[in-house]
């Protein structure tokens, strides 16, 4: 089984979590035009490789955190609390690559 390392819980399995999607992404105002609204709901990166997540414990502290992941292994990287910035992924690719 997948231990996911909840910020605030520590590991936990992977059935207590679910996926939101992407982290990072910049919401539009309120009275922005529909295409950007569109853009900004249903585009995302499809990155193969690191990408950071948006993740809740939800069978457990209920929480949103962000979390950096491996898209072809499925390996979690690393976990960080909502309103840390965003490792560098670059840097981390280069770190795991040694």
């Amino acid at each position: 089984m997948l231990l996911i390392a909840c910020p605030y819980c520590g590991p936990r399995p992977e059935i207590e979590f679910v996926a939101r999607g992407e982290a990072h992404v910049a919401r539009p105002a309120a009275d922005a035009d529909p295409q950007a609204i569109a853009e900004a709901l249903y585009v995302r990166d499809n990155t193969r490789g690191l990408l950071a997540e948006r993740w809740r414990h939800l069978h457990g502290c209920g929480r949103f955190f962000n979390a950096v992941r491996h898209t072809v292994t499925d390996k979690f990287v690393t976990t960080y609390r909502v309103g840390d910035p965003r490792p560098d992924l670059a840097a981390l690719a280069e770190e795991l690559a040694r």
